[in-house]
């Protein structure tokens, strides 16, 4: 199993920029999943204090490639063929977390899915699944 101070080394250190300034932290691996979670900040809210699909959508994806790196049991690469994401309630809070969880592994697809819980309420706000594939 991955440990998470290694996950949160490799995420900061081969992750664009951009996904970075949302503040991701690890907090969780396991053999099959991962727990992400951003802080919410005016820098990814929009209208009404809610946290835009945007970083929600990229939340979900950033969660399920570690997930996907759980599964594989290491850091290799992953692209992301397919990404839905259905928004049940506005985001608010303190906090995102995302659980991730690798739902079938073949030699090179990989499929999960993902739910967005708003922290404290634990109230979900959305959910997610993708297709990554696996390169030779």
């Amino acid at each position: 199993m991955i440990a998470i101070e290694t996950a949160q080394d490799f995420l900061k250190d081969n992750f664009a920029q951009w996904i970075l300034d949302m503040g991701i932290e690890v907090t969780d691996m396991s053999d099959d999943g991962a727990t992400l979670e951003i802080p919410i900040t005016p820098h990814i809210e929009r209208v009404g204090g809610i946290v835009c699909g945007q970083a929600l959508s990229s939340l979900a994806d950033t969660a399920m490639v570690f997930a996907c790196f759980s599964a594989m049991d290491g850091f290799k690469p992953v692209a992301t063929t397919n990404l839905e994401t259905r928004f049940l309630s506005g985001a608010k809070g303190e906090r995102i977390t995302c659980a991730a969880r690798v739902i079938k592994q073949g030699r090179s697809l990989i499929f999960c899915e993902a739910t967005l819980t708003a922290m404290p309420s634990a109230r979900a706000v959305a959910s997610a699944s993708a297709t990554f594939f696996v390169p030779n």
